[in-house]
This record gives structure tokens, sequence and C-alpha cells, in this order.
């Protein structure tokens, strides 16, 4: 049983459960060195407390998982069959508390669980568990470093064919080419190139509409490589944007750069978000940093932590998460510049690398 594994029976043990149900494909991922996603099939990682872990699958993914898994004991499920009549005599009797991911969980499957277990209480993992992971291993830096090397690439080699006339969606076709060359295994979340007023939307979808000369141009991207993504803004200026747009980017360049600097162990999440926001308010812009500052990455492109300005959670050695601090102006435009950094024992390391000073292109 690897170390991990160790620390999920401790979980159970600790809170009393007597079963625990991973169901989250990359958590399953995170303990087991399996990844498969089911769509709208059943499965889970099952932890029944004195016996050991066992896989249950669809039929269609049991080899992989045999081939692959550190948990040797594999059962599956075929599609004619109903998967809980086939697990419920896997899990034995005496039941009382079961442990499983609430938000990964929907009503149907838990009110399934709770059928054939007989539990009479079910318990949220997800408090637990997000310990566990908000602290990355030397592995797990050294592949997080290989998909932020491969999206800063990506970025890199396809600035040059953006230009006055090329489309959004032209843009994110050449980047999602270029990541898979590179060795990804494909967008951490949907491409994102918003040119003009569009860059003013947080989460703003590529169209057809032709980049401008004289407009922002603001790129969100980043790749999974080895299961690990990486996630990364800069906004560029297409051509001369004027005084305001390069006032709006100042301000969130100074934003960045205040809430890196105050990263370090034992602060809160929440005084980096006030360091990012003041920097922005002191410019005149608070109205329009709408967003987080930032959130955890790893395994998914959003983890724990969420970085608001609520939070009172404290930073350690080994968290990795994003500082992007941004505005967001309607009708004029907006500035994201999303850097991806881990907290050291003395303070912080910027995983990034891709200038942040304004570029203009085209």
């Amino acid at each position: 049983m690897n170390e991990r594994m160790e620390k999920l029976y401790a979980l159970l043990e600790n809170e009393e459960l007597d079963v625990a149900f991973i169901t989250l494909p990359k958590m399953i991922y995170y303990f087991t060195g399996f990844y498969s996603d089911p769509h709208e099939r059943f499965m889970a990682l099952v932890c029944v407390k004195g016996k050991d872990p066992f896989l249950f699958v669809p039929i269609l993914d049991h080899e992989k998982a045999a081939r692959v898994s550190q948990v040797s004991c594999i059962y599956s499920h075929k599609d004619e069959q109903n998967p809980y009549e086939v697990l419920k005599p896997l899990l034995g009797s005496g039941i009382a508390r079961m442990g499983i991911q609430e938000e990964y969980l929907n009503v149907k499957r838990y009110h399934a669980l709770m059928q054939i277990t007989d539990a009479r209480q079910a318990v949220d993992l997800e408090p637990h568990l997000n310990p566990m992971r908000v602290v990355k291993s030397a592995e797990e830096i050294v592949t997080i470093k290989r998909a932020i090397h491969c999206i800063e690439e990506v970025i890199r080699t396809t600035l040059p064919l953006i230009k006055p006339g090329v489309t959004e969606l032209d843009i994110v076709a050449e980047m999602e080419f270029r990541m898979k060359r590179l060795g990804a295994e494909g967008p951490s979340f949907d491409t994102m190139v918003l040119a003009g007023e569009k860059s003013g939307l947080p989460h703003g979808i590529p169209g057809n509409n032709p980049i401008r000369e004289g407009e922002l141009l603001l790129i969100d991207a980043g790749v999974f490589v080895d299961g690990y993504a990486s996630d990364i803004t800069r906004t560029f200026a297409v051509g001369d944007i004027g005084k305001q747009c390069k006032e709006i980017y100042e301000a969130v360049l100074q934003a960045n750069l205040s809430m890196i600097e105050a990263v370090r162990p034992g602060v809160t999440f929440g005084s980096l978000d006030q360091a990012a926001r003041q920097a922005i308010s002191s410019r005149g812009y608070g109205d329009y940093f709408i967003t987080r500052a930032g959130h955890g990455f790893g395994l998914e492109i959003h983890e724990y932590p969420s970085i608001h300005g609520g939070n009172e959670d404290l930073l350690g050695a080994g968290m990795v998460f994003t500082a992007e601090p941004g505005i967001y102006m309607p009708g004029v435009g907006g500035v994201r510049i999303e850097d991806n950094v881990i907290v050291t024992a003395n303070g912080v390391e910027v995983l990034t690398t891709f200038p942040k000073e304004l570029t203009v292109i085209g």
C-alpha cells in the first residue's frame, strides 16, 4: 500500500468510517496511478475498513486498470448490469458510516450508495482530502514545471503568427495544434483568446471576430502533461493601445508583483488577495477587479485553495497556485497577468518565466 493510500486508510480510522468511495477520476489517479474518464458509467476507488482497497470500473477499463494501477484488486461491471447490484456484495455488511466526495457525487448515485450499504450517515471527505493534495511532492513539481514549459513554448511560437485580421479562433487552433506537437495530452481548459472589448470578459468565449490594430489581446491557456496542469495568462498590445489601456496594464502588473511578493509560509491566502487588490484600488481601478486573485492547481486546473479575501487558511511550503489579478472594464477591455508560483521554505518561487512587460505584437 503506497503512502497516499495509507493516509486514506488513516482517515477512515480517524473519522470512524466503514467505507470510503473516491469517485473523482483525478483523485482515483492520485491514489492509484490509474486514470480514465468513465463518462456516464460509475467508477470508484473503494476502501473498506479492515480490507484491501479495490477499484470498481466499467469493464472496458478493466485491462488498463489492471496494467497500471497500484491497487491490485480490480472489479468491473458491464453496461447491461446495474453497477450498484454488482458492487453491493463486494462491500460486506455492518456499514454505518460511509465517506463520499460530495462535490463529485450526484444525487442519484448518492442514494444508490446509501441503499446498497445501508449506511446511516454519509461524511464528506473533501475537507480531509484537500490537505493531502495541496502540498505537492518533488515529483509533482517536476511534472508541473514541464507543463508550464510546454504552454510557454506554445505561446512563444504562436505570437509571430498573430496580426490584425487573424481571428481569435485562428489563434486557438494554432495553439492547440502546438500543444499536442509539444507533447501535451491537451489543453487543461478551453483555450481563451479574447481581443478588444472581449478581453474585459473574465470567462469570454473566443469567436470569429478578427484582431484589430489598437486592441488588447488576452491569452489564457494551459496544458496537461502526464496528468498535471499549467495555467498562464498574458495580455498583449496589438499596435498602440492608448494611454488608458497602458495604465490598466501597469496597475495589473504591479498587483501581480505585489501579490507574489507577499507569498511566504504562515500568511493567509486572504492576505495575498488583499495585496493584489490594494495595488489596483490605489490606482483607481478597484471596482473593475471582480475576480478572486488566484487558485490552486495540479491534477485539476482548479484545486484548493481559492485565493480570495476571506480565506484565512495559511500558506505552507510546497503549495502551488496561480497569481492572477485583473482589471475588466466594460466597453474598453481587460488585462490579466497570471503566473504559477510555489511556496518555498523562505518565500516563493515563480515557476512561469514568460515575460510580463507589455509586449506589442502584430
